[in-house]
């Protein structure tokens, strides 16, 4: 079984009279991605900063890699990275030096072999003595997330890590989140791209007015909103008209198409129903397709829209050096 990397019970902020956090709770299991979904201004950086030890809680009981997150800062520092919404680079050093200065601040020993080893890890050994003002946004990332990898933490926080970047630059963000998880790292991950979630997420939470409204895998969650369908298309109008006639409520007519639309929560075991249904009956589309509501659906239907910040939040510049020391 896996143990806790992350335990969060009774989770609470406020900034004056705005609550952002209202008493969350979650567990992020070690070796996993744990995605937070919500609208701006929801709390997601908040969270991530109070689980970094960057800002303190109202209320409630925090757990990182076994640490209290009151209690044990130095135990949390230790064991976590975070790389934040912008790339926190030196614009003036180059990558190899950025690098350096990470290693010397958090005091690891064999820097230089560490170095080496995260330079060809993201491909950066070609560019490694140029300027960073000299990088595209996708090598800007991808060194801020190798500095965040200097010391070999067992959880990393990214907080929006693909703000800004091209589909390529992106897909190979996603690729080395993928390469992580599968050397044990733990991922949390808090970001506004619903196909970014999708795709690397175990389990993903839903954040709105200061309380998780869902939580649970990808799947999970698109069953939770109704709409989903099998979708039956003819081209052979009487084998339409038969149909529509068997099926009766339990279908959807559409005659320009001719197509029918029978309600489906999209699982194996219903659509194995659907066709066993069809075979009883004599019936055979042209064409058979399942649409099950994506994460668009769920994010709309369990957020609602806000505006504004959530107040003070802490740079990624100052967020490095700070769990550095």
């Amino acid at each position: 079984m896996n143990t806790s990397a992350i335990a969060v019970s009774g989770l609470r902020k406020a900034y004056g009279d705005k609550v952002v956090l209202d008493g969350i709770d979650f567990d992020v299991p070690a070796g996993s991605v744990y995605s937070l979904l919500g609208p701006n201004g929801a709390g997601k950086t908040t969270t991530v900063n109070i689980l970094a030890t960057l800002m303190t809680a109202d209320a409630g009981l925090v757990q990182v890699a076994g640490h209290d997150v009151v209690t044990g800062t130095k135990g949390v520092r230790s064991a976590i990275g975070v790389t934040g919404q912008f790339a926190a680079v030196d614009e003036l050093l180059s990558g190899r030096e950025n690098l350096q200065m990470m290693a010397d601040l958090k005091r690891v020993r064999s820097g230089d072999k560490v170095i080496s080893g995260l330079l060809e890890r993201f491909d950066l050994v070609e560019s490694a003595q140029k300027l960073v003002s000299t990088y595209s946004g996708g090598m800007r990332r991808k060194l801020d997330l190798a500095m965040t990898l200097v010391g070999n933490p067992e959880i990393i926080f990214l907080d929006e890590p693909t703000t800004g970047l091209d589909p390529r630059s992106r897909r190979t963000m996603w690729q080395i989140v993928r390469d992580l998880v599968a050397d044990g790292t733990t991922i949390f991950l808090t970001t506004q791209y619903l196909d970014e979630a999708d795709e690397l997420a175990d389990r993903i939470a839903v954040l709105s007015d200061g309380r998780i409204a869902a939580e649970g895998t990808s799947d999970e969650l698109k069953r939770l909103i109704p709409g989903g369908h099998v979708r039956l298309r003819f081209t052979d109008p009487a084998a339409y008209r038969h149909a529509a006639s068997a099926l009766r409520e339990e279908a959807a007519k559409d005659d320009e198409t001719l197509s029918l639309r029978i309600p489906s929560d999209g699982t194996q075991r219903e659509l194995r129903s659907i066709l066993d249904w069809l075979d009883s009956v004599d019936i055979e589309a042209d064409e058979l397709t399942v649409h099950t509501p994506d994460l668009d659906d769920v994010f709309l239907s369990l957020t609602e829209r806000t505006t504004g910040t959530t107040g003070t939040t802490v740079s990624h510049s100052n967020s490095q050096e700070a769990i550095a020391k």
